[in-house]
């Protein structure tokens, strides 16, 4: 047939003719008119119309230009396809390979659905018969999908769902599909690739049973039994006594391009207009342009993937005095537009690492599947599918950096992250100095970060008692990283870390990323503690001040004893009671629009001048405006000063638009800002935190704008995996259990018209059944309704165009 009129205008004649004729084309070889795929850009052809809605369709959305050959309404496959189909005999059965003849694949590439969109199309057709014969609402697909979503959602056991399973059968008529049992339901959603790996580990984390490892008994490094003991010593055999889950992220990137839609957001990046001195997306950050620059063949694919990987820990008992902890990994894409890339969605839960302890130094063994995966994405997993352009590619992917907090960063990096040298940047040439009465390691002498003839460098009375004439250190690349630790200078650093194994790695710019929600936390405790006195925050005291002594600073500030008590004479960060008090209603009368922050009235204890129960978002509206509102009256003016500086160097550096051409400027200022801390707080006040507020500036230049960089959606993310334990003795069980049918609806929803999203919170819409206060209910009639609503499609630029045609 003649198939041009599909790249016509829609409101042209040969556009009308072509869709009438495709129509008849379909009802001639399907001979039904009620359920016929929908070739439209929105459903293309995975959902089911009849001919009235199907042309709607066409005409509202377009018909996809890319479905050349009408497989799905009647045209054989062997005269309009480009890949040959062989057919196999096999005990009755019809058996389907395609293979491509534009492209050569290996016998494994076609390996999940994800790469064969034939295949996937047999799935979901086969998921498309009715649950029994004559039924019109369900389909085999949507009820097995539900019903594994009630078994996720309420924690029932496999036993439970067999014998749910068995009933479901039994009571419907004769002929249904429904499965009768967990296995049969389990194999349909591992056909859709939603499957995961359970791997056995030892106890102590010295290996993962797998590969060579496979079918042993013992942990070779320690010797330790792989199983678990039971009561009177007695092992258990097929119990292990680790268990780690394992999501292999490569299906999961192909099911990602079978979406027509997200097929063409994760070239979002590529086509959209970049401003220059702008950056609002990682893909104009340095780091992005390297990977382009170095390897031009990985960066000429707009495809390719590019990925950052978050490590944290969760307590899944919602109990803060348990000490039962399991440690989720999490991959985000950043070829996605930035509404989009990190959120919940297109999260991928990649291994979760069963508790109580964490892994720590350990980590590494956990992560060799994915380096491996990560090691076959960058090689290039030939075969994938787009569904957007039509056509099969090459995929690649590459890690850009890693997401954790603090502690965890030393863990993924294998650097020190305590002591004299805690920070991963400085290196050796870190600025600390041990308090011999706090006890505690300050780090102080940030004045070297200043330009050389800078008046603060010859000041010395005021900082540590000496002048400075240091120049900022120089951070290492990943290359001098990794010569260091491959030759055993590890003065800085605990291992060599597992990500080195990627080609890539040892050239990127920022491997690790700093995190800004709990610096900015941090920080923000410090100065809440300090300026409130607030036991366990404040950085002042005896302790405090006989260290100021020792240094011979400040020495105005030295403690008075006295006969029954030691005084503390008063510092510039010191309230009276009154200015507390003042300070606590400040932020007591404060009110702030709803979802900007939690209750900060909640969070006021009038009675001992107290601010409790601070949570990170609390702390960063806190220093994103609140504090310099309510100190603005009450502190001296010098540390008010520096105080304000600091939370304006916050808001700044948090923008999701950054100018480049200012952050030199933004880089001067909070080097200042630090080092009038320094002039008026003591020592105590500058760990390892207040630091690395030095280094925030430089990680902007290389990577981009903050907030694709730090923990706030992987800690709502945890929120949501909390929210799945429903058996506390098998925490990790249930998360997986439910990740995987959240998984499955999810995929399920973009070809299935009757399953509804689980867990993503539907967008709320303004009803008008309800008034708000104040208001009245006035009843329109439906001429006057028509006339607003034909007043408001004239005035409409998208309609211009089409009422002058």
């Amino acid at each position: 047939m003649d198939k041009s009129w599909m790249h016509s205008d829609r409101r042209s004649k040969a556009y009308e003719f072509g869709v009438e004729a495709f129509l008849n084309f379909a009802v001639e070889n399907l001979l039904t008119t009620t359920h016929i795929r929908c070739p439209c850009v929105k459903c293309v052809n995975l959902k089911l119309f009849g001919v009235g809605i199907i042309r709607d369709h066409v005409y509202f959305n377009g018909i996809d230009q890319s479905y050349k050959n009408w497989i799905f309404h009647g045209e054989p496959w062997e005269a309009t396809t480009n890949a040959s189909r062989n057919v196999e005999e096999d005990d009755g059965h019809s058996r389907y390979s395609f293979v491509s003849e534009e492209i050569d694949m290996d016998d494994n590439d076609f390996g999940d659905f994800g790469s064969d969109p034939y295949e996937f199309a047999n799935v979901i057709g086969d998921g498309d018969q009715p649950v029994y014969p004559g039924c019109r609402k369900y389909t085999k697909l949507s009820v097995l999908v539900k019903l594994y979503n009630l078994k996720a959602k309420h924690g029932m056991s496999d036993v439970c769902f067999t014998e749910l399973l068995i009933l479901q059968g039994d009571l419907l008529p004769e002929g249904n599909t429904i499965p009768t049992s967990m296995y049969e339901a389990k194999k349909t959603l591992c056909a859709l690739g939603l499957s995961y790996e359970k791997m056995h580990e030892c106890p102590n984390d010295c290996i993962l049973y797998r590969k060579e490892y496979e079918d042993s008994t013992n942990c070779p490094t320690c010797g330790i039994s792989r199983w678990k003991e039971g009561k009177d010593s007695i092992l258990k055999e097929g119990v292990p006594a680790k268990v780690v889950w394992y999501f292999p992220p490569i299906p999961r990137f192909k099911r990602m391009f079978q979406s027509h839609e997200t097929a063409k957001s994760l070239t979002w990046h590529a086509a959209r207009k970049s401003i220059d001195s702008q950056m609002s997306h990682p893909a104009d950050s340095p780091s992005w342009k390297l990977l382009d620059d170095k390897w031009p063949e990985f960066g000429n694919e707009p495809r390719n993937l590019r990925l950052a990987l978050s490590f944290d820990g969760f307590n899944p008992h919602s109990s803060l005095s348990s000490r039962y902890s399991c440690w989720p990994v999490i991959l985000v894409t950043y070829n996605l537009p930035p509404w989009l890339c990190m959120k919940r969605k297109f999260m991928m839960l990649i291994l979760l690492i069963s508790g109580p302890k964490q892994p720590g130094n350990d980590i590494d063994v956990y992560l060799e599947p994915l380096i491996d995966d990560l090691k076959s994405l960058w090689v290039g997993i030939r075969g994938v599918y787009d569904a957007h352009n039509g056509e099969y590619f090459t995929l690649r992917a590459a890690l850009m950096w890693t997401i954790n907090d603090f502690p965890a960063y030393g863990n993924l990096s294998g650097c020190v992250v305590k002591g004299y040298k805690a920070c991963p940047i400085c290196g050796d040439d870190t600025p600390s100095h041990r308090l011999k009465n706090g006890h505690k390691i300050c780090y102080i002498g940030h004045r070297k970060w200043l330009p050389i003839n800078h008046p603060y460098r010859r000041q010395r009375a005021a900082f540590n008692g000496k002048p400075e004439y240091g120049i900022p250190p120089e951070p290492l690349t990943g290359e001098e990283v990794l010569h260091m630790v491959e030759n055993g200078d590890r003065v800085c650093w605990k291992k060599k870390s597992i990500f080195f194994d990627l080609e890539y790695w040892k050239y990127l710019p920022v491997r690790h990323a700093l995190d800004v929600m709990h610096i900015e936390k941090n920080v923000c405790d410090s100065i809440i503690g300090t300026l409130l006195e607030v036991p366990g925050k404040n950085k002042d005291g005896i302790a405090a001040r006989l260290d100021l002594l020792n240094m011979r600073v400040k020495t105005d500030l030295q403690p008075k004893y006295g006969e029954r008590r030691t005084r503390l004479p008063p510092g510039p960060w010191n309230l009276s009671r009154a200015e507390k008090r003042g300070v606590c209603n400040s932020f007591y009368g404060m009110k702030v629009p709803e979802g900007y922050s939690s209750n900060i009235k909640n969070l006021v204890s009038l009675q001992d001048s107290r601010l409790l129960g601070l949570k990170s978002h609390d702390c960063h509206t806190l220093m994103q405006q609140l504090l310099p509102v309510a100190i603005r009256s009450v502190l001296e003016k010098p540390a008010r000063y520096a105080i304000t500086r600091l939370c304006f160097f916050f808001n700044a550096i948090c923008a999701k638009t950054v100018d480049v051409s200012k952050l030199d400027k933004l880089e001067e200022d909070v080097v200042v800002t630090l080092c009038l801390l320094e002039k008026y707080f003591p020592p105590s006040f500058f760990d390892i935190m207040v630091h690395l507020v030095v280094h925030l500036v430089r990680e902007v230049r290389l990577c981009g704008p903050v907030y694709f960089r730090w923990m706030y959606p992987f800690e709502r993310y945890m929120k949501v995996l909390k929210g799945y334990v429903q058996n506390r003795t098998r925490p990790e069980g249930c998360i997986v259990e439910r990740y995987i049918a959240e998984e499955a609806v999810e995929f399920c929803t973009q070809h299935l018209s009757d399953v509804s999203t689980v867990g993503v919170p539907s967008s709320q819409k303004m009803g008008v059944s309800k008034p708000l206060s104040g208001c009245t209910v006035s009843v329109v009639d439906q001429d006057l309704l028509n006339q607003a609503h034909l007043y408001v499609l004239e005035n409409t630029e998208e309609v211009l165009p089409n009422i002058f045609c």
